[in-house]
């Protein structure tokens, strides 16, 4: 739980530049989290100041993203709440009201450096060796008259806060990194809303977290570097400083940053490639995380209950696809029949097209899950693993291998024939594993050829390869006429 005496309130804030990302996801994630581990509240807020970049469909694609995760929020796009818009580019008033108030109030000041007169300063300091080679303060102490008759001129400026004389070192204490000292000499006088009339990033996120009352600000450690500017805000505008946790990065396998070139990145490509948004949510939630150092499979209400900062390592992740797919592994296998029919199998063998809806019976379906929910580690193994159950006699395809260690052998014609008749006497009524497997397993002693042989024969000849699901179950999905069907259809193989 936080010590702080206040209702929590986090925010997750995505700029629309592009999809939602593994790192984008796991700080939403982290957020998400947090709040609901202490009966906070969950903000989602569009930060698309960005013009050149910023789309309205990346921000759907963010937020499709988000839903698919079950990341839900308590205030945001598509919800409302008391301290909305949601988004930045819908706040422009906000920022310009707060700029004006520290104008007013001496804390902040025009600037009509030009690009050129900033490069010469730049030059100049490192000409003399200065330490800080940063805004020189050539405008900050301009006679207001003046300033305003160069403005009312038409002259560009910008407006830059004014970093308080004697302002000392800035100390962030970060919930993951512990004290982070920065030297207060490094500190410019940087500018907080452009020439354009448009806030920088580091102005407008101040603005918005402290009309939005965050508490706790959990965010990549590739933001640290402007935290002392945003406090310098915070305190400008005379707001409560949020306690910052700046979670480290996450690397590939070969240590570096997680890209494009490690394979999928981004959360629709993971969505797509069959993964389950609560196994997903449980993997990225340990990259960085854990409840003890041990636990693996923590379900998304033991995340949400659980959840706390003081367990955050300051130690980059690594991304580990074989975790992900072991972890996918076990939801899928942990679901009942039921689920894994309705939620899974159903939904997979309608869109690849192997069946309509209704097509079979509720016990049908149920026993075909249980033989394919463990076998499965992503959704689309599927369609794979049911294939020779909703093949026919006429299309099923046979591997190779299975005909040449399977029917191309002496004696083989006669086994399917025995196997044939054997199921043919299994009556109607008890078509079932049991009663198939029992009438198959007295084949060996009888035809005086072994087990593996007979076997052998006869799963090749109905499932076409020699690695399926158990023999018994398949032959009652496909039914006895087609497995008789397949048979026959085999012998014309087997010698």
């Amino acid at each position: 739980m936080s010590d702080s005496t206040k209702p929590v309130r986090v925010r997750f804030a995505p700029s629309p530049t592009g999809k939602l990302h593994v790192g984008g996801a796991r700080t939403a994630i982290f957020n998400w989290a947090f709040a609901r581990a202490n009966n906070g509240t969950f903000i989602l807020r569009i930060d698309d100041t960005d013009p050149t970049r910023s789309t309205d469909e990346n921000t759907q694609i963010i937020l499709r993203a988000m839903r698919w995760m079950g990341l839900d929020w308590d205030e945001g796009p598509d919800v409302g709440g008391e301290f909305g818009p949601y988004a930045q580019t819908e706040r422009l008033d906000m920022y310009k009201a707060a700029a004006q108030r520290l104008w007013d109030e001496g804390k902040a000041y025009p600037c009509f450096c030009t690009p050129e007169q900033l490069a010469a300063d730049r030059e100049a300091a490192k000409a003399r060796k200065d330490p800080f080679q940063g805004y020189q303060r050539r405008c900050r102490d301009l006679d207001p008259d003046e300033a305003r008759r160069r403005i009312d001129a038409g002259e560009p400026y910008v407006l830059r806060i004014k970093v308080p004389d004697g302002r000392g070192d800035v100390v962030i204490h970060d919930a993951v990194h512990g004290d982070v000292t920065f030297d207060a000499k490094e500190l410019d006088d940087f500018v907080i809303f452009r020439s354009d009339g448009t806030p920088t990033y580091n102005f407008a996120t101040v603005v918005d977290d402290a009309a939005m009352g965050i508490t706790h600000v959990i965010r990549g450690d590739d933001h640290l570097s402007n935290t002392p500017r945003q406090v310098m805000v915070y305190e400008a505008l005379g707001a409560p400083v949020p306690v910052f946790a700046h979670i480290s990065m996450i690397l590939g396998a070969d240590g570096k940053k997680l890209s494009k070139r490690h394979g999928a990145t981004s959360v629709e490509e993971f969505r797509d490639e069959g993964y389950l948004p609560d196994a997903f949510v449980n993997y990225l939630a340990l990259l960085g995380w854990s409840p003890d150092g041990e636990t693996t499979i923590v379900p998304r209400d033991v995340l949400a209950s659980t959840f706390s900062l003081d367990r955050v390592s300051k130690n980059p992740a690594t991304f580990d696809p074989a975790k992900l797919d072991w972890i996918n592994a076990e939801y899928l296998a942990n679901m009942s029949d039921d689920e894994f029919t309705d939620k899974i199998m159903v939904p997979e063998l309608v869109e690849a097209g192997l069946m309509d809806e209704g097509d079979h019976t509720r016990e049908w379906l149920c026993t075909l899950a249980s033989v394919v929910r463990p076998r499965t580690k992503h959704l689309g193994d599927v369609a794979g693993i049911c294939s020779i159950v909703f093949a026919t006699a006429e299309s099923l395809t046979y591997e190779d291998k299975a005909v040449s260690k399977g029917l191309a052998k002496e004696g083989m014609a006669d086994v399917l024939a025995a196997a044939a008749s054997a199921l043919e006497a299994v009556p109607d009524g008890s078509w079932n594993a049991e009663a198939i497997d029992g009438a198959l397993e007295v084949l060996p002693e009888q035809l005086d050829v072994k087990k593996r042989l007979v076997f052998q024969a006869i799963r090749a000849a109905v499932c076409g390869n020699l690695v399926s699901p158990p023999l018994g179950v398949v032959i009652e999905l496909v039914g006895k006429a087609d497995a008789l069907a397949r048979i026959k259809r085999a012998r014309g193989m087997a010698l």
